[in-house]
């Protein structure tokens, strides 16, 4: 068997068996953020994704235009929710947080709402955003800032930042910024949407629902995109050789 071939029989044996053990679940999600969790309904989109493969999900977005964590954390809303709603996750998201002062900002909201979140027995989970385009250097100090908050608090990464660069090595010309270089366009939220799910439930992203007007190979591209972020070592090597 010639090396692409056993990539190609590993990978699909891989996602045959996740197949046989993804019974249906019942997600209970709270995502809490900003415009950046708002954007072109993302919240609606991880709920379609996670529905598809016969899931219940129930998806309650908190996301308030410029609010950091240390915003929703003094404004009550989200405390709340977590202390009632009886979640199976809670998703935070905060801005790029690349300055060495957003980073201890990120850390330390974080810490204190995982310790809500544990209370409530749930777990805790950062969704990774991205720098603005015109700051396109601060990628690597974003990722850092959400794998060290997540770290901190044993929560879950979802890094959908390293999402879009992974998916931008095969192919520069997506547009994944909206018109403003800041939000996500909607190929941007799509992606960050596979990210999460993948993330949460440990589905994988290839096979899921696209989204309208977009061609099969870019959806692809982007569940791959996705799909790369939660395999590594000999597992991501064999992946990448399928391309």
């Amino acid at each position: 068997m010639t090396r692409s071939a056993l990539a190609t029989f590993l990978l699909a044996a891989a996602v045959a068996a996740g197949a046989e053990d993804q019974t249906a679940k019942t997600y209970r999600i709270l995502l809490v953020g900003n415009s950046l969790t708002a954007a072109n309904a993302l919240p609606s989109m991880v709920k379609t994704l996670g529905e598809a493969r016969g899931n219940s999900v129930e998806l309650m977005p908190v996301a308030v235009n410029n609010f950091s964590l240390e915003d929703h954390w003094n404004h009550g809303e989200v405390r709340n929710a977590i202390e009632k709603g009886a979640w199976t996750h809670v998703v935070l998201q905060q801005g790029p947080s690349s300055l060495p002062e957003s980073r201890v900002l990120l850390r330390d909201y974080v810490k204190r709402f995982a310790g809500d979140v544990t209370k409530a027995g749930a777990r805790t989970a950062l969704y990774m955003v991205w720098p603005a385009k015109a700051r396109e250097r601060d990628f690597d100090a974003v990722s850092e800032s959400y794998r060290v908050a997540a770290r901190d608090v044993d929560g879950v990464l979802l890094p959908a930042g390293d999402a879009w660069r992974d998916a931008w090595k095969i192919d520069p010309s997506l547009e994944l910024y909206a018109e403003d270089g800041f939000h996500p366009s909607r190929l941007g939220s799509y992606l960050a949407a596979l990210t999460i799910w993948r993330g949460l439930s440990g589905e994988s992203a290839v096979g899921l629902p696209g989204i309208d007007r977009v061609d099969s190979k870019t959806i692809r591209l982007l569940q791959d995109a996705a799909e790369r972020q939660f395999v590594s070592g000999s597992r991501r090597r064999e992946f990448v050789a399928l391309r």
